[in-house]
């Protein structure tokens, strides 16, 4: 199943033109994991059930620190107005060790806790995941930004040749996060993830055609139908825009 293009908006005065701004990894980004790869990120693919436009700001290969430190939440943050809506999803480069730095790598922790290092000769404070994520939602909301945090996407559950799923400290980092600045929370891990098992091995095995993360378009579409689900299942004021009712939409809510 795919959504349906959006019909072209009508300019009245009773229309808000509001956008979707995202922020996240290869698993939402363009091309997912890179141009001629055959790979998309379901991020490309939201756009096709929203009344808003989409404004992809996603990049492969960040974390919520890295995203922070090249000034990308900034440009976000300096961007949003009134009405606008982000939604904040990282985690699958988040983890590793400062030991060797990647420039990634958060620190270890739930909360304010901070590690020092030096990345590309630069000494640097590296903050918890969570702090990233709430530094930037808070900011944006200030801005009269509406968050959605959101859990990281599996990677292929079905890789072992059994299904098999279990949600990362990121899923717990991000539901607390969201909770902390008073932003929504879709668990986009867990709505994935049971799409997947109902799709079966076969199917979902073919949407990760060179590894277990970065999705071939028709697996970023179904990625995206499940953060709709997600959506529609929840309180976000972002449901109000979306095309699809909650019954058309594959799934289940959780």
């Amino acid at each position: 199943m795919k959504f349906s293009t959006p019909a072209v908006l009508v300019a009245t005065a009773s229309v808000v033109h509001a956008t979707v701004f995202l922020a996240g990894d290869s698993t939402m980004a363009r091309n997912g994991g890179g141009a001629g790869t055959g790979t998309d990120g379901w991020g490309q693919f939201l756009q096709f059930s929203l009344n808003v436009p989409v404004n992809n700001q996603a990049i492969g290969g960040r974390s919520a620190r890295s995203f922070t430190r090249e000034g990308r939440f900034q440009t976000i943050i300096n961007t949003v107005t009134s009405g606008d809506t982000v939604i904040i999803e990282f985690g699958h480069n988040d983890g590793g060790s400062l030991s060797t730095d990647n420039g990634r790598t958060d620190c270890p922790g739930a909360g304010n806790e901070t590690c020092q290092t030096v990345f590309n000769g630069v000494q640097e404070t590296v903050l918890t995941y969570p702090a990233y994520l709430q530094n930037a939602a808070r900011a944006m909301i200030a801005k009269g930004a509406q968050v959605i945090i959101s859990s990281p996407t599996p990677n292929n559950p079905w890789e072992g040749g059994s299904f098999v799923y279990t949600p990362n400290r990121f899923t717990n980092y991000s539901r607390a996060s969201a909770a902390a600045v008073g932003a929504a929370f879709v668990d986009h891990g867990q709505y994935t993830a049971n799409r997947f098992q109902a799709l079966g091995k076969g199917t979902v095995d073919a949407f990760f055609p060179n590894d277990h993360t970065h999705t071939s378009p028709a697996g970023a579409n179904v990625v995206a139908q499940a953060f709709v689900k997600g959506l529609l299942c929840g309180n976000a004021p972002l449901k109000a825009q979306v095309r699809n009712s909650t019954a058309s939409v594959p799934g289940s809510c959780i």
